[in-house]
């Protein structure tokens, strides 16, 4: 019987690939579920049980969440990497990284095919099938719901036939939680006008008031929360359930699809976005202003062929690279405060603060020069366009 592996979450899309390709195409199927963060034992427990259920032959969970931060979230930090100024990349990066797990499983158990339940009208079917065709080009890809044109209630019903009860009511918002956010896909984001119901989203206010919390980050990295140091990959859980508490984190991103269609999806990210934003004060800090002009270059760059698929490309290591080198002196602790659906960035301290009093306070005193070395720099300052303006006689009225 020939074999194939299949991208299983356990919501409906792979659900219906899964008694699809056993009952329909006639294959041994094997689910993999990659596990960045987002699941608990019990939630992989459950799943484990649901594929058994469904027909699958085999299934493993793989966990790779200190891989996962190691090889992609770390440097989405280093580039203050918000897509349009807005999406911390919560599903993009961790799709590249299900399909490579995905495919090397895939390999490993003798896979002639490897499935994924995405449609041909978003970005994931493009991350997969990078990944899969760069690595395994010998192994055959099959999307039964691209190569179908199924619709969600399509999809329900033919579990409905096959003896699987799956909610409807469910089935309207898809939701993809993982260490770097979760998104939240509904008919509402299918419009352009219409906003997600607050009970779509997994965490709901539970706090009033405010909170201080302390970020330590070293040479970039979150090193601790509150005092209390732990890996990066726990700091950010850790802050996730602080902010959580809160219902930080939500907004919906808009933006150009892979595919060339503009797309909107709904996210809640506390973490990221404090994380973010946190590391981004601090570089302001202790960083030099052509660093973060290059900075913010390459970041946007990578956080765009990130969220195209294209990680395998080389040129991701240079950048990596570059943006790693940056964060020799990015230390320090960061005060944010907590409030009901946002937050506050309240200031830093670090021994790397450029913004050291010795040298002078801005808007108020010099210490290290005097004012004729001023003015002597304004003039020098204004050479070119002085020149510029004397020899065409520009006339600025």
């Amino acid at each position: 019987m020939k074999k194939v592996v299949l991208a299983y979450s356990g919501g409906l899309d792979t659900s219906y690939c899964l008694k699809y390709l056993k009952n329909e195409k006639g294959y041994e199927v094997h689910t993999v579920l990659i596990n960045t963060g987002g699941f608990d034992d019990e939630e992989l427990t459950a799943i484990e049980e649901r594929a058994y259920e469904l027909g699958s032959a085999q299934h493993t969970n793989l966990t790779i969440i200190d891989k996962y931060y190691d090889k992609a979230i770390k440097y989405l930090i280093y580039g203050n990497v918000l897509k349009n100024n807005t999406y911390p990349l919560s599903v993009s990066a961790e799709r590249v990284f299900q399909a490579m797990e995905a495919i090397k499983y895939a390999k490993s158990v003798g896979a002639s095919a490897i499935a994924h339940g995405s449609t041909g009208a978003g970005n994931d079917q493009i991350r997969f099938d990078l990944i899969f065709q760069t690595i395994a080009p010998e192994i055959e890809i099959i999307t039964p719901i691209r190569d179908l044109k199924l619709s969600r209630q399509e999809e329900v019903d033919y579990l409905s036939k096959n003896g699987v009860h799956y909610s409807w009511e469910k089935a309207q918002y898809s939701i993809n939680k993982g260490l770097w956010g979760t998104s939240v896909g509904g008919k509402e984001t299918l419009t352009s006008g219409q906003a997600l119901p607050n009970e779509a989203y997994p965490s709901q206010l539970q706090k009033e008031g405010e909170e201080k919390v302390t970020l330590e980050f070293k040479k970039g990295e979150i090193i601790a929360v509150n005092g209390k140091k732990d890996k990066p990959s726990n700091n950010i859980v850790t802050l996730e359930k602080l902010a959580n508490s809160y219902a930080i984190g939500r907004d919906i991103h808009v933006g150009d699809t892979i595919i060339g269609i503009k797309g909107r999806v709904g996210f809640e990210a506390a973490a990221p976005l404090i994380i973010i934003k946190a590391h981004h004060l601090l570089e302001k800090h202790t960083l030099g202003k052509w660093q973060q002009y290059w900075k913010e270059q390459l970041g946007n760059w990578y956080g765009m062929l990130f969220h195209e698929g294209q990680f395998l490309d080389p040129v991701m290591r240079n950048i990596e690279t570059f943006l790693e080198d940056t964060q020799k002196t990015v230390n320090g602790t960061v005060t944010v405060t907590l409030k009901p659906y946002h937050f506050s960035l309240d200031g830093i301290e670090s021994e790397n603060d450029l913004m050291n009093t010795s040298f002078g306070q801005y808007g108020e005193m010099n210490n290290a020069w005097t004012s004729d070395d001023a003015k002597g720099f304004i003039k020098i300052l204004g050479n070119a366009q002085n020149i510029f303006s004397s020899v065409n006689d520009l006339n600025y009225d």
